[in-house]
């Protein structure tokens, strides 16, 4: 028997997040290293425990082993409750014959169950590759104060930018009377953040109804928005101000990485968990030049850092520069190595005299230009050279018998 919780929290983590190239051949999205010491499920999950929401249940899909791993029983977030807590639902064969979650409003109609476990009055719809952090509770307020059917967190965009989102255009009471799926030419500025509260009585209805529909695409913001927004429901957009940033492409994940370097960003970590290995203080040699950087527990400085992240376990040599860079857990930079505006995966080895990326400022077509990524564990030569916007998922510059 589950005890009533009066919200329960749904975190969708299957994506496969292709425009993360290399990045994700082998793990999901939302388990890729975030800022020093992170993932990027850290911070849905330690906004929902901020915000008191004591069951969690985690959408897996694509390569969740790592991630599933990651999460292990929830106590990092202090989601390990006997009846409650974070669970880890991944698709199933069913006797109806479901079996892989076909859209976002599938992979939560396949879940009812588990939702109906706590009987709750409101459901949260999260995203699990966003950098943010918010306090539901304040939603879910808006929510009952609206006496609202779903309530979508919204962020006002550049209009030159409002085409990526899905736009709500509201009333002046906040109730939306339009949803435009990415529309060309954009009413409003009001971009839906993928942040959804519902009345679960309502969308369990919604959510049948679009599963008993053959042309449906299973999808939140395609066909059950639209449905409800059609049906007459009260849906309202709840305006949020603070940071924000959707790290689903390279260059996104790359800045938001280095806004954590940026002393007018007001985002504050001190407050988001995460489960971090046992490792000794990191260690800084005399000659070592570090500026504007967070390095990492375990990690070995040898040479000179500069506006860039380092994650624990990572070893930098003499002589190597590494410049607005994310060098990720367990990398080694060798002596003499060059690494600017670059994404080093884990345990990836980046060879002595290597020089990988460039600054923007040097490269003569902008077009040119863009981050560098290697994959994980692989191995770059000695005195090899990987050209700016190169996404490398292959040792280089190695031969046979040095694999």
């Amino acid at each position: 028997m589950f005890p009533k919780q009066e919200v329960v929290a749904m975190l969708l983590a299957g994506g496969q997040g292709s425009r993360l190239g290399v990045l994700t051949k082998k793990i999901a999205k939302p388990a890729v290293p975030f800022g020093g010491k992170y993932r990027i499920i850290d911070f849905p999950l330690s906004n929902c425990v901020n915000s008191g929401i004591e069951a969690v249940g985690i959408l897996t899909q694509y390569q969740p082993l790592e991630l599933n791993e990651y999460i292990g029983n929830g106590q990092p977030w202090d989601l390990d409750g006997m009846h409650s807590g974070v669970s880890c639902l991944s698709p199933y064969q069913a006797v109806d014959g479901a079996d892989w979650y076909s859209g976002t409003a599938n992979a939560i109609y396949q879940n009812i169950d588990f939702i109906n476990r706590y009987n709750p009055e409101y459901v949260v719809i999260l995203s699990g590759d966003h950098i943010y952090k918010m306090d539901y509770n304040q939603m879910i307020k808006f929510h009952k104060e609206n006496d609202a059917a779903c309530t979508i967190a919204v962020i006002d965009v550049p209009m030159e930018e409002a085409s990526r989102f899905g736009i709500l255009n509201t009333n002046a009471d906040g109730s939306i009377y339009e949803f435009d799926e990415k529309p060309e030419h954009p009413k409003s500025t009001n971009a839906s953040m993928g942040i959804y509260v519902f009345s679960w009585k309502k969308l369990k209805k919604y959510l049948i109804e679009d599963a008993a529909n053959p042309d449906s695409s299973n999808d939140f913001g395609k066909d059950v928005l639209p449905a409800m927004l059609n049906s007459g429901e009260r849906m309202f957009a709840y305006p949020f101000e603070g940071y924000w940033k959707d790290v689903g492409t390279i260059d996104s994940l790359w800045e938001a990485n280095m806004d954590l370097l940026d002393p007018n960003v007001t985002l504050d970590l001190t407050d988001i968990f995460s489960k971090n290995p046992m490792m000794p203080p990191h260690y800084i040699a005399d000659e070592a030049k570090i500026q504007n950087s967070l390095v990492a527990d375990g990690c070995n400085v040898y040479g000179n850092v500069e506006f860039s992240i380092l994650f624990a376990g990572v070893n930098i040599g003499k002589g190597a520069t590494v410049n607005s860079s994310i060098i990720m857990p367990g990398a080694v930079i060798e002596d003499g190595a060059v690494v600017q505006y670059a994404i080093v995966a884990e345990n990836t080895v980046v060879g002595k005299n290597a020089v990988i990326g460039e600054k923007p400022e040097n490269v003569a077509n902008r077009d040119d230009w863009g981050v560098t990524v290697l994959g994980d564990n692989l191995k770059i030569g000695d005195n090899t050279v990987i050209l700016p916007k190169s996404m490398i998922d292959k040792n280089v510059g190695v031969k046979d018998d040095e694999e």
